[in-house]
């Protein structure tokens, strides 16, 4: 076990703002336990993060396994910035060249590239799916969740629900704000609708090419920056028939470009900054 004086070592990155630690399986022979995650990445209490990425793990059918752990202990199927963040990891301890080499993750197994010296990194995201039954959504009859009526917090929105391996309500709207996701983002996260909680995306077209979000995560709250989000977003303004294929998605914390193909399999590209390498003290965990 890699450690300094007994504590365990953890490598920052972050993606457009969104921040995670990754644990290597070397430095810890088992997972962090939920509340141990939520010690961790508190902001105040731990070293902070907007989660930790657990792997590189030995499976089936991919070159290196995934476990990604949201900051309040749940544990996410798939994130488009932790892939990133992780292949870049990958790529500075020389795990993987620039070859193409893939990630299995609960939501799926995903094809990675690495460039420009480690700061650009492509990821093929998945096909985008609107059916209830794999989001999922609590709707009858099971069919295509498209442009229908939610209501929370006494406004009622019209959203699109999709998933990229991990669910997300879309809702489309003149204007959005910062303010607007902390106010009802909490509550769509947790709506009936959505017996795994969801990801909340308020959606702007901007033109054919450009869209611009704010996101409230699943476990980790209101995020500045998100892959998976960037993803089902562009898939969504594709399916309103408001965009384009190739699409810039713009963020508080920056911007990803997102292609969506005729069957909405999305290839995502944007960068990851190494933060640093950090040790956690066990006093922390007491």
């Amino acid at each position: 076990m890699s450690q300094r004086q007994n504590n365990t070592r953890f490598w920052k990155y972050h993606a457009l703002g969104n921040d995670y630690l990754v644990l290597d399986v070397a430095d810890a022979p088992r997972a962090p336990k939920p509340a141990e995650v939520v010690r961790i990445c508190h902001r105040n209490f731990g070293l902070g993060s907007d989660g930790i990425l657990y792997g590189p793990l030995k499976v089936k059918g991919a070159d290196f396994g995934l476990r990604i752990f949201n900051p309040d202990g749940s544990e996410a199927e798939k994130s488009g910035n932790g892939l990133r963040i992780f292949a870049r990891y990958l790529w500075d301890r020389k795990k993987v060249k620039n070859k193409p080499f893939t990630i299995h993750t609960p939501g799926g197994v995903v094809t990675c590239v690495v460039a420009a010296g480690g700061k650009k990194i492509t990821i093929e995201m998945g096909r985008v799916s609107f059916q209830s039954r794999d989001i999922p959504v609590n709707v009858s009859p099971a069919r295509e969740v498209l442009d229908e009526k939610i209501t929370v917090a006494g406004r009622t929105f019209r959203f699109y629900a999709a998933t990229v391996g991990n669910p997300h309500c879309v809702l489309p709207l003149d204007e959005i704000s910062p303010k607007l996701a902390h106010e009802f983002g909490p509550h769509l996260e947790t709506h009936a609708l959505f017996p795994n909680r969801t990801n909340v995306q308020f959606l702007k077209i901007l033109d054919r090419k450009n869209i611009q979000i704010e996101i409230w995560e699943r476990g980790a709250g209101y995020t500045l920056a998100s892959g998976s989000s960037s993803s089902a977003a562009a898939a969504v303004a594709r399916k309103m028939g408001a965009c384009d294929g190739d699409i810039t998605v713009h963020m508080p914390g920056g911007k990803l470009k997102i292609k969506v193909a005729d069957d909405y399999a999305i290839t995502m590209t944007g960068p990851a900054t190494r933060v640093g390498e950090y040790f956690l003290d066990k006093e922390a965990l007491k």
